[in-house]
Parts: C-alpha cells; structure tokens; sequence
C-alpha cells in the first residue's frame, strides 16, 4: 500500500463496509481491506501480491460463462484508463457449489509514471438478491412461447431479427434456436396467413405499441397452428425502445373443438383424443425403455452401483475436478476377503448375498459427490476428494470397519461377517495425475494388504 498515505485513509477503509483492493499498474493487488478478505474467502497471504493471471482467479459473467484474465475489472481499468462502473461478475472458490455475486466499481489513479498509478476496485455482495431466482430461466422453461426481436428495420425484407426463443418455441415449431436466431419471424407465415391480421401487427411495431393478435403459422414441417400473441415493446434504461417481446399461446385446440361443437362431430373429437393417448402411451413406453437400457449399460445388474465403464467415466471427471479446485484425490480398490471360501462352502447364492451387502455398504459410507463402484468379481474401487491427506488413514479404516459390522445371515441364521482388505494411492492433483496410474499404485497396494494378513488398508508408498 506504497502508494496510499496517511494513518486517516487507511483507517476509513479498513472500517468501510464494502471491499476494497488496491492494485500496482501491473495488477498485483497491494492491499485488501477486512471486507473484501472476508468476501472472497481469503486471508492477507493468499491476496497480497498476486496478479490478474493467478490461477485463483476465476470470474463468471451473468450469463455464467468464463470471463479470461484481459476482462476482470482491473484489466479493463488497465487497458483503457477508464472507470468501471456498476458491473456485475461472479466469483467462483473451491469452499463453494455456486457463485458469490458482486456489483463492481473500479477506477484509475494515474500518475505521470505508469508504474506509479494504481487501480483501485470496489464491491459489494449481491448474491443474495442475484440467487433468489433466475429470470431467464422462468423465461426458457415457461410453457408459452416467448420470442425476442430487435425493434429496428421493420420493413426490411430480412427483419426484424429474432435474437431469443424459448424451448416452448422450439417444440412447438419444429425449429430449434439456433436456426431461428437471425431469422425473421416471418418464416412461421404461410399462405393462409391473415394478411389484415399481420397488417395490424405491423403497425402497432411501427408505433412501438402493443397489441393481442391470433394468427395462424406453420411449424417447419409445414403444420399449421394457431398463436394468440401479446406483443409489447421493450426498452433500455433510457426510455429507447431496443426490442419487442412476443408472449404465444397455441390455441389451436381451442380452435379444432369449437369447429368441431359447430359442426357437432364428436367423432373426429373422439379420433383426436385417441391418437393422442396412443402416442402418449407409445412416448412412455419409449421413455422408459431407454431409462431400462441406460440403467443396464451403466450399473451392475446384482449389485445396483455404478459398473466399472460408470465409474470410470465419472473418476475421469472426478481426476479433471481435483486439477480444477486443486484437491487432493484418493483413488481405492477394495477386495472381499476369502470371497472363493463363500462361494465354495456356501453356494453362489451366498456370494451374491455377499457382493451386494458390500455394495450396499459403499452406497451408505460414500457421499453424493464421490465416485465408486463394482470393479469386477469381488472387486471394487472408489475415487474421492479430500481436503487433507493426513485423513486418508481415518477414513479408510472407518470404511474397512463398516464393512466387517455387515453379517450375512444364512437359513439357519447362523451368521457370517465380511471383511475386506483395502489398498489406496493419495495424489496432489496436477497435470500428470490420472486415473490409470493411481489405480494401479492402489492395486499393488492391496496386493501388501492381501498379503499382510487381509482385513487391513495399505496406502501406496509411491509419489
């Protein structure tokens, strides 16, 4: 804080209620008030000194993509000498499923030298009005459709542009967003189109004024359907009307039965509605033959838990998570014990009976987030982040212990227990790790467990 003089200020911003970070000109932050410390979930160690391109930095815009390091507020001031004002970001950290949100103000103070200016960046907390619901998604799940187009050029052959649709919009018209953004809504016309119809709409555009209309369209397999729209106009901050908002109903049901209590043919009513439980019923049955399939092509059919093509793909993820949020990874594969001796004095019936209490086992013990599974045979692997490796020994024992309380109770009730011998690698994630190299530390080290009397853990002793 070189550059900030006086025992006055100083005091002011550390009792400020919102966050302050002072930065060098090439963006090492120099100072970091209490609040802004306490905001981002960070000591004075972990601030002072570091740049916009640490690693620790990671920003989200509104729309929740990733914002890179030339765009986080400092770098903007940077680059163009300018202040920042009002800008929402997000902050994503490790100790946090979502984003925190903060209203961001920064500006310079230059200095005649470069290197002797700062940039200083204020914010506030505004997560909690930001995460009480999401406008846009009410929007794209809404069961109406809802269009968006610009407000300029309607006249023009190719305008006004659609720039959103809903995925109402899309089920109902047959075209998905991205071949409709760009696009006029006048594609959905056809030849039996009102023309009074779209005469009026068009001048209510012209007048930036709303207006309810019903009109017939066409899907893009040329189905015909009939919309009742509110079409209302929509502006900036100052008053300029920049886009115009179409909320669609399909009445082309009410439309069909009121035809048909014209004409007093309840028959074709009777044929609609027949149809529609056919194909409801042909859709269900779809649906749940492709749950059927994806259940049996990701879990073990006797056990219930993830298979070992499951959990590999979800290690994989869990190894690329560890890279992201730096944890430490430890990767398992437990054996069942004696598992022949089960088989051979008791039956297969028995074996199986064993497995799945194993299983059952695992699916208590583990949380939502970790990874596991049957490996093959008698075989079963787990991978899981941890905060801390001085916890490896402690939780692995406590899983080795749940396992040996699961009694198999057999016709006569007589009761069998089940241990298992547990081997384990620990790994600080990096680009190197991966899920290959980690299980095959933890099967030489269940190999030392197997043969140091089972009923034990063995950690790798490789690095």
């Amino acid at each position: 804080m070189n550059s900030l003089t006086g025992v006055t200020l100083q005091s002011l911003l550390e009792k400020a209620n919102i966050g302050v970070v002072i930065h060098n000109w090439d963006t090492k932050v120099v100072y970091a008030n209490p609040v802004a410390l306490k905001l981002l979930r960070l000591t004075h160690e972990q601030m002072i000194g570091k740049d916009a391109k640490d690693p620790q930095w990671r920003f989200i815009d509104e729309g929740n993509r990733p914002i890179q390091p030339e765009n986080y507020p400092v770098s903007l001031v940077k680059r163009f000498k300018a202040p920042l004002n009002n800008e929402v970001f997000g902050v994503i950290d490790s100790k946090n499923e979502k984003p925190s949100w903060f209203m961001v103000n920064a500006y310079p103070e230059l200095s005649s030298f470069l290197k002797e200016s700062f940039i200083v960046v204020t914010f506030n907390d505004i997560s909690e009005q930001k995460n009480l619901f999401s406008y846009r998604a009410i929007v794209d799940n809404a069961k109406d459709v809802i269009i968006v187009t610009e407000a300029e050029s309607i006249d023009a052959p190719l305008s006004p542009r659609i720039v959103y649709v809903n995925k109402a919009f899309e089920a109902l018209t047959g075209y998905t967003k991205d071949e409709v953004i760009g696009e006029t809504p006048r594609i959905l016309q056809g030849k039996e189109s009102d023309k009074a119809e779209l005469a009026k709409i068009r001048q209510a555009l012209l007048e930036e004024k709303s207006i309810n209309s019903t009109i017939l369209n066409y899907s893009k397999s040329g189905h015909p359907y009939w919309l009742n729209m509110d079409i209302f106009p929509l502006t900036n901050k100052y008053g300029e009307v920049t886009h115009f908002a179409a909320l669609e109903r399909d009445v082309t049901s009410e439309k069909y039965y009121a035809e048909q209590l014209e004409s007093k043919n309840e028959g074709l009513k009777e044929i609609k509605a027949n149809l529609e439980s056919i194909i409801r019923e042909k859709t269900q049955k779809l649906h749940d033959a492709n749950k059927k399939l994806y259940h049996h092509a990701y879990y073990d059919e006797l056990t219930d838990i993830p298979n070992r093509r499951s959990f590999t793909e979800q290690a994989v993820k869990q190894f690329s998570r560890a890279k992201r949020e730096n944890s430490v990874i430890l990767s398992g594969l437990i054996d069942i014990d004696l598992f022949k001796r089960f088989n051979d004095t008791y039956g297969h019936a028995i074996g199986d009976q064993v497995l799945v209490s194993v299983a059952t086992t695992l699916s208590s013990f583990f949380r939502q987030e970790d990874v596991f599974g049957r490996y093959g045979g008698e075989e079963f692997a787990f991978c899981i982040l941890i905060s801390e490796q001085s916890k490896v020994m402690e939780i692995c024992e406590r899983l080795k212990d749940k396992m040996a309380q699961s009694m198999i109770t057999l016709e006569d009730n007589t009761e069998l227990s089940v241990t298992v011998s547990i081997g384990v690698s620990v790994a600080s994630a990096d680009k190197t790790t991966n899920l290959t190299d980690e299980l095959i530390k933890a099967d030489k080290a269940l190999y030392e467990a197997k043969n140091n009397g089972r009923n034990c853990v063995k950690i790798s002793k490789e690095t």
